[in-house]
């Protein structure tokens, strides 16, 4: 917590001894939402923005980076899964992150898999969820968010969208063509979430013909926007899985090239194994500490097969400046954190970004983004 506002610290250890181990000894989910009330609770009080940022939010100009059309004042962002309803969004911002990822958002409203369906492994640090994509349809988290960002948003906001439950695979574009094309204005990127290990058959669609199929609309329906309107195409991202073989890797970074789409690597793991045996069974996906070295392997890998052609979003395992900077010298333009944020409090993100640029110094690099790729 070196160099951080003597307030800030305060904050963070009250969270760390009082707010974290109330809410850990609630059901996981129940706390998740009580945390979302909360920040609900003090985005509206008079000054409340003004006071987080002044306590967590890095003002530098070598964090900066600029992927595509997105120009993010440091490389942490908040990863998908968090605020799913888009019910906090306008506050987030002022607590760090470079840049937001909301949702996953399906055509219509979900309720998702049966409770309990969140679940901690404190010793682990690591999260097991089978949440299913509960949320509360595209109309509405669309309303939500013009409504929402009325109020100045200081960092680019993406959106994840998926497929339906109920849709057939067959005509699972449709659900992901009719996403894009009322969230492509609204929003800075899109991500395309094909890799959720709680949807039935989902990861399905990254097998080579299907995700050909998907990935060749959505590019030529981006283009035909971009022509329209006469604006550079937005950022579109697929995020993957950690769990697929080599071969099928390839074939989805290879599709993925060709279509001009970033990656975002890796989604959860459905190998709960890694948290002991008394886990083996359970299902979902399994995020936090536990993923890093399967994420890190996978992002690795895109990196050597791209070669910059695309951009990354490097996710999974992210609770120091180290993590982050080791996923951003292995490819990743930018990261993602989610788990670590809940484990290790609010001064992760600030903490992180004064330790990037610690990093940088050490290394000799001017900017983050230089820092990026280096590993090699």
């Amino acid at each position: 917590m070196n160099g951080a506002p003597p307030l800030s610290n305060l904050i963070h250890l009250l969270y760390k001894k009082v707010l974290q181990p109330f809410l850990f000894q609630l059901d996981a989910e129940r706390a998740h939402n009580m945390a979302v009330q909360g920040l609900r609770f003090f985005e509206k009080w008079p000054g409340s923005l003004e006071f987080f940022q002044s306590q967590f939010v890095i003002h530098d100009p070598r964090l900066e980076v600029m992927v595509r059309t997105l120009t993010c004042p440091n490389p942490v962002g908040l990863a998908a899964g968090f605020d799913k309803a888009l019910e906090v969004f306008p506050i987030l911002p002022y607590l760090g992150f470079g840049f937001m990822e909301l949702g996953t958002i399906t055509p219509k409203p979900q309720k998702g898999l049966e409770k309990p369906r969140l679940f901690r492994n404190k010793a682990r640090k690591a999260i097991l969820n089978r949440m299913g994509f509960n949320n509360p349809g595209l109309d509405a988290a669309l309303h939500r968010f013009e409504k929402g960002r009325r109020k100045k948003l200081t960092v680019p906001m993406g959106l994840s969208i998926g497929k339906g439950v109920n849709t057939p695979l067959e005509v699972a574009d449709n659900d992901y063509l009719h996403c894009l094309g009322k969230a492509y204005s609204l929003f800075d990127y899109v991500v395309l979430n094909v890799s959720s290990p709680n949807t039935p058959y989902l990861r399905a669609l990254q097998a080579v013909s299907p995700l050909r199929k998907l990935l060749t609309q959505v590019s030529k329906t981006v283009q035909n926007i971009a022509q329209s309107t006469g604006e550079p195409s937005k950022p579109v991202f697929v995020k993957i899985s950690p769990d697929d073989s080599d071969e099928m890797l390839e074939a989805v970074v290879r599709t993925a090239v060709e279509c001009n789409l970033g990656i975002i690597a890796t989604n959860n793991t459905i190998e709960p194994h890694l948290l002991g045996p008394k886990w083996a069974h359970e299902k979902g996906g399994l995020s936090g500490r536990p993923l890093k070295d399967k994420a890190n392997a996978v992002l690795k890998r895109v990196y050597q097969l791209t070669r910059g052609a695309i951009p990354i979003i490097g996710v999974g395992g992210i609770f120091s400046a180290e993590d982050a900077y080791e996923k951003i010298r292995l490819g990743a333009s930018l990261v993602q954190v989610y788990t670590g944020w809940i484990y290790e409090g609010p001064l992760l993100i600030p903490n992180i970004n004064r330790g990037l640029l610690k990093l940088m110094e050490r290394d000799g690099f001017k900017r983050i983004q230089d820092a990026v790729g280096t590993a090699y």
